[in-house]
């Protein structure tokens, strides 16, 4: 049963970090010190069925609040000029194939697309590229938010 009260503490902490009880499955996979989640995986569909392209969601407040104010200042233009296309797309393609083997191929509705967010190409969201880089992924927009994080 310790399993379950994990489960119900992550479910109660998640809620509190994101305002809102969360909109589908998730495991947390990135955890502060105290054991506090930072990053989520989410399950690729909603509760409802709705495909939900963000796997890896940045959910620790301050680290939140930090990557707001980069994208503020325009850190989606910059890393967009600034990390390589070539690494950007590759990103995104790698996002995509890994987000696909959380999915059940019996299934016969729409399904998540795109890479990181959701989208092809470019930079849409620093946060979710920085979100798969905390949890581990080869991802050269997170790289790029780490080193440009403002304090």
């Amino acid at each position: 049963m310790p399993e379950q009260q994990s489960l119900e503490s992550d479910l109660t902490a998640v809620a509190r970090l994101l305002g809102r009880q969360p909109s589908g499955e998730f495991v947390v996979v990135v955890r502060d010190p105290n054991g506090a989640p930072i990053v989520i995986r989410n399950c690729p569909f909603l509760h409802d069925g709705t495909p939900m392209p963000t796997l890896f969601w940045l959910c620790d407040l301050e680290l939140n609040r930090r990557v707001s104010t980069l994208e503020a200042e325009g850190g989606v233009r910059r890393a967009q000029a600034e990390v390589p296309r070539d690494d950007i797309e590759d990103a995104h393609r790698r996002y995509s194939a890994l987000r696909n083997t959380f999915i059940d191929d019996s299934g016969s509705g729409p399904r998540p697309s795109g890479g990181v967010a959701g989208t092809r190409t470019g930079v849409k969201c620093l946060h979710a590229h920085f979100a798969w880089h905390l949890a581990g992924g080869d991802d050269a927009v997170g790289r790029w938010v780490e080193m440009n994080l403002p304090d």
